[in-house]
């Protein structure tokens, strides 16, 4: 039960209001609604639609965050929430930076929960840096399939070199980058990001052509594969006896309907963490296919993939209850 969970409190206090978006604010005063957003390696990696269209109707533009690299949130931005909502994008933000790309070319090794070497990570390794950008080029080319200007941002740090920088920027304008911007929001905050803004802006006048990776029509079975072999560019799909039993009874029950919410790594573009890069001649495994029917969509899990996300012993919302009066205790 909840309680066994030690979680029914928190839960009391997250229902309680829990259909009304938040709006807080930046660091320099800017506003930002923050309602959802569930881990977009497990789920679908997106504030509410709810959010979305609060701040629609506050602002001219709007930014709304993905979770994790374009082949997990973005994806799902699209193909799971643009779908349910009728909302449509002008412009996709890609945002990198060297050391990741550098890691994606081998450079040094990086594994959850432990420590790399950053000696190496802020080595100059133009070599490494290059076939990095290879990864880069996959999310470029993803993004743009949608039919949408894509804008790629740099972002600095203190280790980084001018020339890293240049080469990263014409590289992504070489593969059809709309623009390609370097930012420094961590020394200098938004004025680190005017040029990038300025980018975007122009960006999302450009006409595009936005578009759904499949259509609805399409059995459970080939929207898998066409995400798998489009957007983590895998050979093809395995599916575990569990899996073939699962879609059968699904599309029994007429979920071949809903929409594809993968449940995967969100450290490599394929199933495997330890693929890093572009992999190339591979499979993905899908061991087990879940229905969240209420939200809309199925969701497969890919290979060894857990959907509860790591905690530490004691989780910060144990203390948080709810007192007779309703009033919001053990949040500080």
């Amino acid at each position: 039960t909840a309680e066994d969970l030690k979680v029914a409190g928190a839960m009391t206090v997250l229902m309680k209001d829990s259909i009304k978006p938040n709006l807080v604010q930046s660091l320099e005063h800017s506003p930002v609604i923050d309602h959802g957003f569930p881990f977009a390696n497990v789920a679908h990696g997106n504030n509410s639609v709810l959010a979305d269209m609060v701040a629609l109707k506050l602002a001219d533009y709007v930014i709304t965050e993905s979770g994790f690299g374009a082949d997990c949130g973005a994806e799902k931005l699209i193909d799971v929430v643009c779908r349910q909502s009728g909302l449509k994008l002008d412009a996709v933000v890609i945002t990198c930076s060297i050391r990741a790309l550098k890691m994606h070319g081998g450079a040094f090794v990086l594994k959850p929960g432990q420590k790399y070497d950053r000696e190496l990570a802020e080595k100059e390794n133009m070599p490494a840096l290059v076939k990095g950008c290879e990864n880069l080029k996959v999310h470029l080319e993803n993004m743009l399939s949608f039919g949408i200007p894509v804008v790629v941002t740099v972002n600095r740090f203190t280790a980084d070199r001018d020339k890293e920088i240049d080469f990263v920027c014409k590289y992504a304008l070489d593969n059809g980058a709309y623009a390609s911007v370097a930012i420094d929001p961590w020394a200098k905050g938004g004025e680190g990001c005017i040029g990038a803004a300025e980018a975007i802006v122009k960006a999302c006048e450009e006409p595009n052509n936005f578009h759904l990776l499949y259509p609805d029509e399409l059995s459970i079975k080939e929207k898998i594969e066409t995400i798998a072999t489009r957007i983590y560019r895998a050979d093809g799909v395995d599916y575990s006896p569990l899996a073939e039993k699962r879609i059968k009874l699904y599309t029994k029950l007429g979920y071949d309907r809903l929409c594809i919410n993968m449940a995967k790594t969100h450290l490599s573009l394929s199933h495997d963490p330890e693929l890093k890069g572009v992999p190339k001649n591979y499979r993905i495994p899908v061991m087990d296919i879940r229905a969240s029917v209420g939200a809309g969509f199925l969701y497969p899990l890919l290979g060894e993939m857990r959907t509860m996300p790591g905690l530490p012993s004691v989780p910060a919302f144990v203390p948080v209850d709810i007192d007779k009066t309703g009033k919001t205790v053990g949040l500080f």
